[in-house]
């Protein structure tokens, strides 16, 4: 029997993806080990979002090769889907598999080809992935796939290709299968699942109203949302729902108008920080997560000073931030004033210096509370202690190794926060 190591990079997609190529493997009597010394394939789930996830791919294929010169390696993945066959003039990989074309995993690799790419923009229907189980205590899963935004930094819809929704009956029973096998959470994950619904003129509150109505799920939690796509329907929705975490993340990308205009990215900063702060009035404590470029094509240091003011004075909760990485193909790559390097690393820094208060505060503010905790499988290493997350996205190690505990909901009160960890007690 064939043996596996499976690495996945990058988003959340990515994460459902791999969890669904394990399964299917193994269902065709694969088995999946840990060690490539032990493993005969090596599977690299890629992301190309940055020159630097790129770098890391490559590194982590041409180290698998070393570790074992006999293995056989495959890229897929976003990297895969966007350059090719190029890829195959590397010795260190043996197959390419583009991103639609991962899920039938197995079946590629019984067919004695080296390299599966098909033309992902051509692609307009969802592509349906069936996950019967998964390791962890909180499940995701994949509502849509591909994106029709071209937003001027991103190479993304070309390793994705145009945007295609899941139907929603596929997607309530999947959430009552996992309902019904004792899972507390459920994650909606895709590429931009705020066009869910698109392709039929349906939207992402036409899907919750199902979600709320015919399963059993006790909470469920969104990915990604531009700001424009968080409506007062969708928030007057969400504030009434017993189910949903109020847990919100803003892919904000800029916060100068001038920048955001260059990044062809369609709102203003006076608005999304209006509606940040109608998120805080709306919801208990909500979480309110956000991504930064640093460095765009043209943005001078007067441009991140209204960037770096107006994330101080917003009510964010955390900021993922990274420099911006020029990708071939896309728009920004061949913009005038592309920015040096280290400005952009010393911009990134400021930008997760202010994260890092603004996680601060936000936690300083839920100490002394009670929250509803999903205890997850893993305890807190460090402890042994059991560990398990809020509904607003707090991680939290609980006074209790009661391992019968483990994917229950309790009631936590957060009492300290140290070295990094919150801990609470359990009531």
């Amino acid at each position: 029997m064939k043996k596996f190591v499976i690495n996945t990079m990058g988003c959340k997609s990515n994460q459902f993806e791999s969890a669904f190529i394990k399964e299917e493997l193994e269902k065709n009597g694969m088995i999946e080990v840990k060690s490539l010394e032990e493993a005969d394939i090596y599977i690299l789930n890629s992301c190309s979002v940055t020159q630097k996830s790129d770098n890391e791919a490559m590194y982590l294929l041409r180290h698998a090769k070393h570790k074992n010169p006999e293995i056989y390696t495959v890229l897929t993945g976003c990297m895969a889907q966007i350059e090719r066959e190029k890829l195959l003039k590397n010795d260190f990989i043996d197959s390419v598999v583009g991103n639609d074309d991962k899920l039938d995993m197995y079946e590629f690799l019984s067919s004695g080809n080296n390299v599966l790419v098909s033309d992902i923009m051509s692609l307009d229907k969802f592509h349906y992935a069936n996950l019967a189980d998964t390791v962890k205590t909180r499940v995701y899963l994949k509502i849509q796939d591909g994106c029709d935004n071209r937003c001027s930094y991103c190479i993304i819809p070309f390793a994705r290709g145009k945007s295609r929704s899941a139907d929603s009956d596929y997607i309530i029973n999947q959430i009552n299968n996992f309902a019904g096998k004792g899972f507390k959470e459920v994650i909606f994950t895709g590429i931009h699942i705020g066009l869910w619904g698109k392709e039929t003129d349906r939207t992402l509150v036409d899907l919750l109203s199902l979600v709320e109505e015919q399963t059993s799920i006790q909470r469920y939690r969104l990915g990604s949302l531009n700001p424009h796509e968080i409506t007062d329907e969708l928030l007057d929705f969400l504030s009434r729902s017993k189910k949903f975490c109020p847990h919100f993340h803003l892919s904000l990308q800029s916060a100068c108008n001038k920048t955001l205009n260059s990044m062809n990215r369609f709102y203003k900063v006076e608005d999304y920080l209006k509606q940040i702060d109608k998120i805080n009035e709306m919801f208990e404590l909500p979480f309110l997560g956000s991504d930064i470029i640093t460095g765009f094509a043209g943005e001078t240091d007067e441009d991140f000073n209204i960037t770096k003011n107006n994330l101080e004075k917003s009510g964010l909760t955390q900021i993922h931030t990274f420099p911006y990485s020029r990708r071939a193909g896309t728009k920004g790559a061949d913009l005038p004033d592309q920015v040096d390097e280290k400005v952009k690393e010393l911009r990134a820094d400021i930008v997760k210096e202010i994260s890092r208060k603004k996680y601060l505060e936000f936690v300083n503010k839920n100490l002394g509370t009670v929250k509803e905790v999903l205890i997850e499988k893993h305890p807190d290493k460090n402890t042994g202690c059991l560990k398990g997350l809020t509904r607003n996205y707090l991680s939290v190690i609980v006074n209790s190794n009661d391992s019968g505990l483990t994917n229950t909901l309790q009631n936590v009160k957060l009492e300290k926060y140290e070295d990094g960890k919150i801990f609470g007690r359990l009531i």
